[in-house]
């Protein structure tokens, strides 16, 4: 790697073209920014002291994004390739800027476990920069890069305009199979680039649509064929190993939750999944459990024999093992019924990869909320590999939901969910089978709870993982009859919720903008490390 290597120029004037487009004709430029760090931080699943290298920083719109994000946790070190350029305005000691004629002598010898950048790659200095960019990388690093689409019909055809006006785009930018052939000879692995961003013009010219673009790109990211328009994509690679070890790192910061949390985790032949998640559990948030109760509901595999050995080494373990009828539901009522918990935390057991993002669950419990659900359409929400049809059926359930019950919310049928253990125990759940998420995440509605959605990311099962038992088709009637059972109980009082309890004055909260929630200001801040 040379300071003075040719391509420098190239990234010098593609990050010129990039701020100076931002300046002069995106008005949301702040918020783009703002969602492509939330993204990063949801994919990657950051945690507490992993740096960061920001490539081609610019003017330092992501990089203040990143900050707030991070919740200056993590050490960033935003490189811009103009050596000419003005620092840009941030005031933290977590952020250090460098230059390109300080790269990579200043880099010499260092290592970052990820590395993000905007607007960056074409045939000219693709290899190289992806070569410098590996070599940058800890084992098991990975790379976040957002990029034009380059399969975009709008921006073929504004290509085509501009040669006939004689307004010449110099990008030359990669089609697909050059990428992943590129990305493959300098050895990365997991590689892959899907769409993302439809808040471009002309399809959201003003900042009102802008917002309406943003909540339906979740929808039309995942859309066959119609995906094609979005406007940028998001391109991810990781250096091997291919699964690099955790950090075990404490994300333990609310003192009046210690001890307080009891984990629900219904099991069905999870024993891939059960053992890393209560790890993962213990390593992130030790202090803050009570107990784990992983809930095997009558397992084929060897899913009893891997809870009785974890039950054996660690007494916060305490599983319950069910005989046959089986049903997510029946199992999430079981693991309800043993914990004794001030808090229940419900999850699957593929939420391994997310768990950095349960942390957010825990500062909205400590904000006085009874339920604190993960939601997985949110603006800043991260859905990755995420069958088509289930989003349909998922919004769709979602916009009549709230039709019958004169609510608005995102996403209540997440199983992933944190709630005071009094709320569980009012709570009237009829549903055996995978409905009674619906249960979970609506009843509370009725019975007057306070609510908050937090964002989280959303990754669909791969190979390694299993196969999930969840299948649409057979499971949409209990969700249907969930909803025509509020339907009676909110309008007649009646039905077989018509006894539900009323606890509260109801209030539903969205994270704003997605960002983290402030570190505590009692005697938490005191006792976080």
């Amino acid at each position: 790697m040379n300071g003075k290597h040719p391509f420098i120029e190239t990234l010098r004037t593609r990050e010129h073209r990039r701020d100076d487009y931002w300046h002069r004709r995106d008005p949301i430029a702040d918020d783009r920014s703002l969602w492509r760090a939330q993204t990063f931080r949801q994919l990657v699943h950051l945690l507490p002291g992993q740096t960061i290298l920001e490539v081609g920083c610019g003017q330092g719109r992501l990089t203040r994004q990143l900050l707030r994000m991070t919740r200056g946790e993590n050490p960033i070190t935003a490189l811009s390739f103009d050596s000419a350029a003005a620092r840009p305005d941030v005031d933290s000691k977590m952020v250090e800027f460098v230059t390109a004629d300080e790269f990579p002598a200043s880099l010499k010898g260092r290592r970052f476990d990820f590395v993000v950048g905007m607007d960056l790659l074409d045939h000219g200095n693709c290899a190289w920069l992806m070569q410098n960019i590996y070599e940058l990388l800890n084992d098991g690093g990975q790379v976040v890069l957002y990029e034009s689409n380059p399969w975009n019909p709008v921006l073929k055809l504004r290509q085509v305009l501009g040669r006939l006006l004689r307004q010449r785009d110099d990008r030359r930018l990669l089609s697909r199979p050059e990428l992943y052939e590129l990305l493959s000879e300098v050895g990365f692995l997991r590689t892959f680039a899907v769409y993302s961003d439809f808040v471009y013009a002309p399809l959201a010219p003003s900042r009102t649509l802008a917002w309406f673009f943003r909540n339906l790109s979740v929808l039309l990211e995942n859309a066959p064929l119609v995906r094609t328009l979005a406007g940028g994509i998001l391109l991810h690679a990781q250096r091997p190993p291919r699964q690099p070890v955790r950090p075990r790192v404490s994300l333990f910061r609310r003192e009046r939750l210690r001890g307080a949390v009891s984990v629900v985790i219904p099991c069905r032949n999870e024993e891939m999944n059960v053992g890393p998640l209560v790890r993962g559990l213990k390593d992130h948030f030790g202090e803050y459990l009570h107990e784990i109760i992983p809930v095997d509901d009558s397992s084929t595999d060897n899913t009893r024999a891997v809870l009785q050995e974890m039950a054996a080494q660690d007494p916060i373990v305490r599983p319950v093992f069910r005989s046959p009828p089986n049903g997510v539901g029946r199992a999430l009522l079981d693991g309800y019924r043993a914990a004794t918990g001030k808090y229940v935390l419900s999850m699957d057991c593929d939420f391994q990869h997310l768990l950095p993002e349960v942390r957010d669950l825990f500062d909205a419990a400590a904000e006085g909320y009874d339920v604190v659900v993960g939601s997985r359409f949110s603006r800043h929400s991260v859905l990755l590999n995420y069958p088509f049809q289930k989003i349909v059926a998922n919004r769709g359930f979602h916009l009549l939901a709230q039709l019958v019950l004169v609510r608005r919310f995102r996403d209540l049928t997440n199983n992933l969910k944190l709630m005071r253990r009094e709320v569980i125990e009012k709570m009237q759940l009829l549903q055996p089978g995978f409905a009674v998420n619906a249960e979970t995440g609506l009843l509370p509605l009725l019975m007057g709870c306070s609510m908050k959605e937090v964002p989280i990311s959303w990754i669909n099962r791969t190979p390694d993982m299993g196969i999930s038992s969840f299948k649409l088709a057979t499971v949409g009637g209990g969700y249907w009859r969930v909803l025509y059972q509020l339907w009676l109980k909110r309008h007649f009082n009646a039905g077989p919720y018509r006894t539900l309890p009323v606890m509260g004055k109801w209030t539903m909260t969205w994270r704003d903008a997605g960002v983290p929630a402030a570190e505590p200001s009692d005697e938490a801040a005191l006792l976080a490390p």
